[in-house]
């Protein structure tokens, strides 16, 4: 699986591959002809409990992680379309609002999707 993350902001590549938006909440001030999606993978971000919860602290990366993949264990159905629709893409990047570049959930959710789990 050939994933990257990038800022939902930052300019479309052709070396981006399949674009997977992996936010809840679409984009403050980002039009969808901006933002090129190919597709809002709405489902499987953090609840918004879970979200407000870990607010980008550092010091609840490791339990922010276990809830996250807590809940995506839930949505079998889900993260299975997930992987389907990046093995069939040769590149995909992960998309997300997020600032924080290190601890944010698209992180999570590729080691998630890699087998890379707590």
């Amino acid at each position: 699986m050939n994933l990257h993350f990038k800022r939902v902001y930052a300019a479309p590549a052709p070396d981006d591959g399949l674009r997977i938006l992996v936010d809840r909440l679409w984009p403050r001030g980002l039009s969808k002809a901006q933002a090129r999606i190919d597709w809002w993978a709405k489902d499987i971000a953090p609840s918004h409990d879970l979200r407000r919860w870990y607010n980008h602290d550092p010091e609840k990366w490791e339990v922010f992680r276990r809830r996250y993949f807590a809940e995506l264990d839930a949505l079998p159905e889900a993260v299975a379309d997930c992987r389907a629709r990046l093995e069939a893409a040769p590149v995909a990047t992960l998309l997300t609002a997020s600032r924080e570049e290190r601890l944010n959930h698209a992180v999570a959710l590729r080691d998630y999707l890699v087998g890379a789990g707590p």
